[in-house]
């Protein structure tokens, strides 16, 4: 069995922190790459590189999930360059404060919403009838906040349970149809916005709290990250559909 079917993974986020992980793992393994960003352009076109040392065709476009039409837009040009897009990977997301929630705004929270949960399922309208054809897979990267929910992360654990409760009935619906979903909750993992907020938000006392609550007592990588989405994406995980895999070194025991 080939490790993917044909055609190309379409990594939404593919840019920075896990995303970047995500797309080498891919490549690493021979399968074609699309790739989206949403202002760093230069990033973007810097992994398309790395993916073309290892031998494998990639493109990298600009996207923004709040934009219906531009989600369609992008789609359409990923499907003439690469005919079938096999799986579609969502490991984008907003870059937010952390706040308690009596401090959330209504209109804070219906911008993270809009771009984060709205922004999940017009990817998916936007995708599903072509994955339905041949058949394919979503993963989406959420929050171990979901199953031991951490104060001060409301505007991401809320916005990632509706992300998964799409996926999972697109699990139930769509199987019929060769479409599978799963998602991947992730603790605390040292790239992407983790480091942008290190020593802010997260400060002394924060870090070593969380690596005490985490079995591990570690933080986790990109790259194992990377693993495990694409074991998801892969005909490995050929029978593996409407799951979330918790990928948080233990931490909600």
């Amino acid at each position: 069995m080939d490790e993917f079917p044909a055609g190309a993974a379409w990594v939404i986020g593919g840019s920075g922190g896990v995303g970047v992980a995500i797309c080498e793992a891919l490549a690493s393994r021979g399968c074609p790459v699309a790739l989206t960003y949403h202002r760093n352009q230069g990033a973007a076109e810097a992994v398309c590189e790395r993916l073309h040392g290892l031998g494998v065709v990639a493109h990298a476009g600009q996207l923004d999930l709040r934009n219906d039409a531009a989600i369609v837009r992008e789609f359409a040009e990923v499907r003439e360059r690469f005919g079938r897009v096999h799986s579609v990977i969502l490991a984008a997301g907003s870059n937010i404060p952390m706040e308690f929630i009596v401090n959330v705004t209504p209109e804070r929270f219906r911008e993270v919403m809009q771009a984060d949960a709205l922004g999940a399922f017009s990817l998916v309208h936007a995708t599903l009838p072509h994955l339905r054809e041949a058949g394919g897979s979503y993963v989406a990267l959420t929050s171990v906040g979901l199953s031991r929910f951490p104060p001060r992360d409301m505007l991401s654990v809320v916005p990632k349970a509706s992300v998964e409760a799409l996926l999972r009935g697109v699990a139930r619906e769509e199987g019929r149809h060769g479409v599978r979903a799963n998602s991947v909750q992730l603790g605390v993992i040292e790239a992407g916005i983790f480091l942008r907020l290190k020593g802010e938000a997260f400060d002394q006392a924060w870090l070593e709290s969380a690596r005490r609550n985490t079995a591990l007592k570690r933080f986790g990588k990109a790259e194992e990250v990377a693993e495990a989405v694409v074991f998801l994406a892969s005909n490995r995980a050929s029978y593996v559909t409407g799951q979330s895999l918790l990928l948080d070194g233990g931490h909600a025991l």
